[in-house]
């Protein structure tokens, strides 16, 4: 059995190479304001607890932030609580993970899936032995206690699909990323950039199906080239994975298609900022997954004490200050309103 150290030493190899000392430095000065956490939900009364989260992939800019979150939360909060992950987007070895963290008698585990679909087995397994589970990024999961997403994901995805209009003049082809075509929260932001195109930007339409991109600033770029050559004329690039900020500036940039080619999607400063400042890009979205990851560790401290969980929670978090339920049919899908948009003009507001 892997036990946790050889977890810590496996997972984050690949992150410990990526950061250098400046990035990491900007990612402990920027902690989450936990000044609004209500005192009746403090994890502090309760027991020590161990609470493993488990990403889609380690050593990349966004699971680097949430481990600032997860990591003050054991610090504030006084629990066992650490952060894994596959060094590649991998569903089996995301499911291994699990596996063995149920073998260690965890209490609880917060998950971002890679796969739904691949994860449901392993954590009803989970679950059946007393784990409690929480999810992010994966509002059809079946096998969790909670899921807490920053946002209603058609709305996330609305947003992100106006501004790519208004930068496109609503005309001409456009291609969408995703990190995995089964990534729930990816898709759905998808589906709402589509719907709002069709409604707003009828003159606008999407030049071939979505592109697989596995969460990878590189195969994003590669795949994007590909487009590219395929369609000439391609003029925009939703996108829905953080690194394909990175793979579509990078596109825009070497190619000079800066004012032609045009972008809006997730991402965060630190990996797409130059693009920003240098106008290759125009507009970036994001939640913050430090504030996502301490979130998480809440409602799984308040599951296992058995504290009330119920629609307008206020967890004290910026953008989880109002907590409301998802869509018929699914009672334990709690929303918040945490994005923010980003452009050259507040880059210098989010440095992490």
């Amino acid at each position: 059995m892997i036990n946790r150290r050889q977890f810590s030493l496996l997972a984050s190899a690949a992150a410990t190479a990526l950061l250098c000392g400046s990035r990491a430095e900007a990612a402990a000065a920027e902690a989450v304001n936990v000044a609004g956490v209500p005192k009746d939900i403090s994890a502090k009364a309760t027991k020590k607890y161990t609470i493993a989260t488990v990403v889609k992939v380690d050593g990349i800019a966004w699971f680097d932030r949430m481990r600032v979150g997860v990591k003050q939360f054991g610090a504030d909060q006084g629990h066992d609580v650490w952060m894994v992950g596959p060094s590649q987007a991998d569903a089996a070895a995301q499911v291994q993970i699990v596996e063995s963290l149920i073998a260690q008698g965890v209490d609880a585990i917060c998950i971002v899936p890679f796969s739904v679909e691949a994860v449901e087995p392993v954590l009803q397994k989970a679950r059946s032995q007393g784990i409690v589970v929480i999810s992010h990024e994966a509002s059809n999961l079946q096998n969790t206690d909670w899921d807490v997403e920053a946002f209603d994901n058609h709305a996330y995805g609305a947003k992100l699909m106006e501004n790519l209009g208004q930068q496109m003049g609503g005309e001409g082809g456009y291609v969408a990323t995703v990190g995995s075509l089964t990534a729930t929260s990816q898709n759905e932001w998808i589906d709402g950039g589509v719907a709002y195109q069709k409604e707003h930007f009828p003159k606008m339409f999407q030049v071939t199906q979505r592109i697989e991109t596995n969460d990878d600033a590189t195969t994003d770029y590669n795949k994007l080239k590909e487009v590219l050559t395929t369609y000439p004329a391609l003029r925009g690039i939703l996108g829905a994975p953080m690194p394909t900020s990175a793979g579509a500036g990078r596109l825009i940039a070497e190619r000079g298609l800066k004012g032609k080619l045009f972008f809006a999607g997730t991402g965060l400063v630190s990996v797409a900022g130059q693009y920003l400042k240098d106008g290759d890009i125009e507009y970036i979205q994001f939640w913050d997954p430090a504030i996502a990851g301490y979130a998480m560790n809440i409602l799984a401290v308040m599951a296992l004490a058995k504290k009330s969980i119920a629609p307008g929670l206020d967890l004290g978090l910026h953008g989880y200050e109002s907590l409301q339920l998802g869509a018929a049919g699914r009672k334990n899908v709690l929303y918040g309103k945490g994005w923010v948009g980003v452009t050259k003009a507040n880059m210098n507001q989010y440095n992490f």
